[in-house]
């Protein structure tokens, strides 16, 4: 615009030169202004320029609070992690798990895994787990705990197969020591029923008559004797939840578990254990995932992908747990913005954020030097008309 200048003032052009006057002027201020929000220009320290370096404080704070404020809010991720179908894909991923790109990636995994297992303090994290382990184990009202499991039990007829195997158990161990009871009745019986043979048909009987039960038993699920079991089961339900005599006796029994030699060894031995298991399996991703484990996840994949109910529940868990995750580390995740924002130096603050804008930062100097030769344009026009 300079030059433009010059050439219409020399060759008495007074529109062009109306033009460029007026263009240098807007192209400077323009500058000028651009310049001043990233640095002092020309160096001189002009009061208020440089005004994103000295305010970049107040800018991390005011940034963070616009992330607060209008992105992790809970409506705001409910309504974004509303079109998210997480089951979609992860059944996706399960159900074919050697479509491209997937084999490098838990290759990637595996060794991510394994750098971080062999990484951990052995010992301290055993010590760390045992003590855990052992700490909710005797905290654990077990007695409850378990009259519930029975109960739900009794009430979906989960039971009814338990105790088939128990009579059925009952009556293989009975079989099997079948010479040891003849020999106890034999013993028993008075001399006179000895040396008629009596023992052997009253054994017989005895014997005879417990197959035929436990037979009867398993058949005809409604036996009396089933029945009394049924009853036996729900009054233990029924103790294990509110007899303290009975709660007490299971805490007193895990106790002793817990006291025992061999428990304590086995807790000691947790960690090496599951660290050895996990290490040996993310030696062959693949090869676990053609095993046993790899056909169950490939048909949660086909579940997670055809069953529109479940599918549906896991997405609402995902949105939820993700929803309340972002609310309750909303704080965390802008004081991280903030922080980082304010350790950044002024140059470093200046810098990325001129980048970040890029080549508009040029156009808004090209278009003030254009409208400013435009307003010369028709400040000439009005003084000529006029």
């Amino acid at each position: 615009m300079a030059g433009l200048f010059g050439l219409a003032r020399a060759r008495d052009w007074p529109w062009v030169r109306a033009f460029a006057e007026a263009a240098m002027v807007g192209g400077l201020a323009d500058w000028f202004a651009v310049t001043a929000l990233f640095r002092h220009p020309l160096g001189l320290p002009i009061p208020h320029t440089a005004i994103i370096p000295a305010n970049k404080d107040r800018i991390a704070d005011s940034l963070a609070g616009f992330l607060r404020a209008n992105f992790l809010t809970t409506q705001v991720v409910a309504r974004r992690l509303g079109r998210l179908d997480l089951a979609g894909a992860v059944g996706g991923f399960l159900a074919d798990p050697r479509s491209s790109g997937q084999p490098r990636l838990r290759q990637g995994a595996a060794a991510l895994m394994t750098d971080l297992l062999q990484s951990l303090p052995g010992e301290q994290v055993g010590a760390m787990l045992k003590s855990t382990v052992r700490g909710q184990l005797e905290r654990m009202d077990l007695a409850p705990l378990l009259g519930q499991l029975l109960d739900s039990a009794i009430t979906d007829g989960r039971h009814r197969p338990v105790m088939v195997a128990m009579l059925r158990w009952t009556g293989l161990t009975l079989e099997a020591n079948e010479d040891l009871l003849r020999q106890m009745i034999h013993e028993r019986a008075n001399a006179l029923i000895r040396w008629t043979g009596l023992d052997e048909t009253l054994a017989n009987a005895i014997l005879d008559g417990l197959y035929r039960l436990l037979a009867e038993c398993i058949i005809d699920e409604t036996h009396p004797l089933r029945g009394k079991l049924e009853e036996m089961l729900a009054g233990l339900a029924h103790d294990l939840r509110e007899d303290p005599a009975m709660r007490a006796k299971v805490a007193a029994m895990k106790a002793d578990v817990l006291a025992n030699p061999a428990m304590g060894a086995w807790i000691d031995g947790l960690w090496d254990r599951a660290r050895a298991a996990l290490l040996g399996a993310l030696a062959d991703p693949q090869g676990l995932l053609d095993g046993r484990l790899g056909g169950g996840l490939a048909s949660l994949g086909r579940a997670l992908q055809t069953d529109a109910r479940l599918r549906h529940q896991v997405n609402r868990y995902a949105r939820r747990a993700l929803a309340g995750i972002a609310v309750r580390h909303g704080a965390g995740i802008v004081a991280l913005v903030s922080d980082t924002v304010k350790r950044w130096d002024a140059r470093t603050v200046t810098l990325r954020i001129e980048g970040a804008v890029g080549r508009d930062l040029q156009f808004i100097r090209i278009n003030g030097t254009l409208v400013g030769g435009l307003v010369g344009v028709g400040l000439h026009a009005l003084e000529i008309f006029l």
